[in-house]
């Protein structure tokens, strides 16, 4: 395993944690079946009248990370096809912060609540679902209408993956979508040993995995990073070239595959650091949209016969989607690549945890944990 020193990040005492006291629960309305779990139990709040209720971050209103607010909500339903999951790991994601935004279609509507992956234990089953189900560890993929900023979230059972008992919570979500997106992206460009790959983003969740697995896939990986430190915690982890974005457009080699999470205005002036047959992957927008003309840039560079994907975890399905994490989780679980978690924050401080993901200081995933 690649050595990687994790960054627990400090919150201000402000913020405080939330407290609880658990106990036991048996409660019919969502047909949970009476089990106990060994991590503790579903219970964390009192019940109001018959309605169980939990702690979860709602989004007031779309805009800055100060409409992220922690309040009592009743404790979901899971339907049928669905597993209720207590939540121990929420991953924070470019995805959540665009949602909060409203800066794409599907995000959540101010008053629903953010967060497309979780990690926890199943405790509780609607029709349909297999009550061994129950008492496990999982990794569950949601939907953009979120739901996993919370004590507990309903999830398709399609979409659930058992963890192994060598990998944690926290853990599970620093890999998820992230290294789905980076796989993904790799198998995509069609990476072989000895291939130059570029990783813009390489301090971020998405392109730090990138950078693992194209490394663990015997490509020779150039990283592209923002800052001196990130830099110095790249070339801890093994990374042979390290590449201040910063840099003037010489600095850069000529790459055979550049993964791109970023996008934004500086999107074209990588697509000229593609080598003849080149292959680029757009995979996501942290730094927003590409400028209208890149094609120019790429029609520019015709007699190179480049190739430019675009790759969304939408467009594949969930079964996919499953299959693979399941060998990603052997990868961590082997202690073959790492799944670094850059901090935790409760979920009172959601609102702090988007705003070190936008301040662009993170390195690896930041995990909230109820």
């Amino acid at each position: 395993m690649l050595p990687i020193t994790s960054l627990k990040t400090s919150t201000p005492e402000s913020i405080g944690t939330i407290a609880h006291e658990f106990g036991a629960y048996t409660h019919g309305v969502c047909q949970l079946k009476p089990h106990t779990v060994k991590s503790r139990s579903i219970r964390t709040q009192p019940y109001r009248g018959e309605t169980p209720i939990m702690k979860a971050v709602v989004l007031k209103a779309f805009g800055g990370a100060e409409n992220l607010v922690l309040t009592d909500l009743p404790d979901p339903r899971p339907r049928p096809g669905e597993v209720l999951v207590e939540v121990q790991a929420a991953g924070v994601g470019h995805v959540d912060v665009m949602s909060r935004r409203g800066e794409f279609g599907g995000s959540p509507s101010p008053g629903l609540v953010p967060g497309i992956e979780v990690a926890g234990v199943v405790v509780g089953t609607g029709e349909d679902v297999d009550d061994a189900w129950v008492g496990r560890r999982v990794h569950a993929m949601l939907d953009r209408t979120g739901g996993g900023y919370a004590e507990l979230v309903a999830a398709d059972v399609e979409a659930v993956v058992a963890l192994p008992d060598q990998v944690g919570a926290a853990e599970a979500v620093a890999l998820g979508f992230n290294a789905l997106t980076a796989w993904t992206s790799l198998e995509r460009a069609g990476v072989r040993a000895a291939d130059k790959a570029l990783v813009r983003g390489a301090g971020g969740g998405v392109g730090l995995m990138a950078v693992l697995l194209g490394i663990h896939l015997g490509a020779t990986v150039t990283a592209v990073t923002s800052s001196a430190s990130r830099g110095e915690r790249l070339a801890a982890l093994g990374v042979p070239t390290v590449v201040n974005r910063l840099a003037v457009a010489q600095a850069y080699e000529e790459h055979d595959i550049i993964i791109d999470p970023v996008g934004g205005p500086e999107f074209d002036r990588f697509l000229e650091k593609l080598a003849p047959n080149g292959r680029y992957v757009l995979c996501g927008g942290a730094a927003g949209f590409p400028t209208p003309d890149f094609g120019s840039t790429l029609l520019g560079r015709f007699t190179a016969s480049p190739t430019l994907l675009m790759l969304s975890l939408s467009s594949i399905s969930r079964a996919e989607l499953r299959a693979r994490m399941e060998k990603l989780l052997e990868l961590v679980a082997g202690k073959t690549i790492a799944s670094p978690v850059d901090g935790t924050f409760p979920l009172a401080a959601a609102a702090h945890a988007h705003d070190r993901l936008e301040s662009g200081a993170a390195f690896g995933k930041i995990v909230l944990v109820p």
